[in-house]
């Protein structure tokens, strides 16, 4: 996958947006705001016959688990390369410790955004269980 052209902007654009949408399973939850990230920075939305299709997190590894992936993190692994957590650069995905289990998040230089209940916030890059290439 090609990053575009000032991808950076549109990444922080997209998180600054996203910091503003409350959290919603189908719409906006972890999942679906690294593919967001993806997006806002290639073009392409690896989730995007997801989006809408579900409402809970059991829903959401429902559909996941009938387009071939185990979960999210799966889904993850097969689009991207694999790499170290401390390799990890901005725009990378990064996988954290959730309430609810692994979390998808974006790598934002030393730390990670991870899109919560509450709200985007952070955690330090150091807290990545796993990382992907984007």
């Amino acid at each position: 996958m090609v990053k575009l052209f000032g991808w950076r902007n549109r990444l922080k654009s997209y998180a600054s947006a996203s910091a503003r949408e409350p959290f919603a399973y189908g719409r906006h939850d972890c999942a679906l705001f690294a593919a967001g990230a993806v997006e806002a920075m290639t073009g392409h939305d690896p989730a995007a016959d997801w989006r809408g299709r579900y409402t809970t997190l059991l829903g959401g590894l429902r559909v996941i688990r009938k387009s071939g992936h185990d979960d999210h993190i799966a889904a993850a692994a097969a689009w991207f390369a694999e790499i170290p957590p401390a390799k990890a650069q901005v725009g990378d995905l990064a996988v954290v410790a959730g309430d609810d289990g692994p979390a998808l998040g974006v790598v934002a230089g030393p730390h990670v955004w991870v899109l919560r209940p509450d709200g985007l916030g952070t955690v330090p890059l150091t807290m990545a269980e796993r990382a992907f290439r984007v």
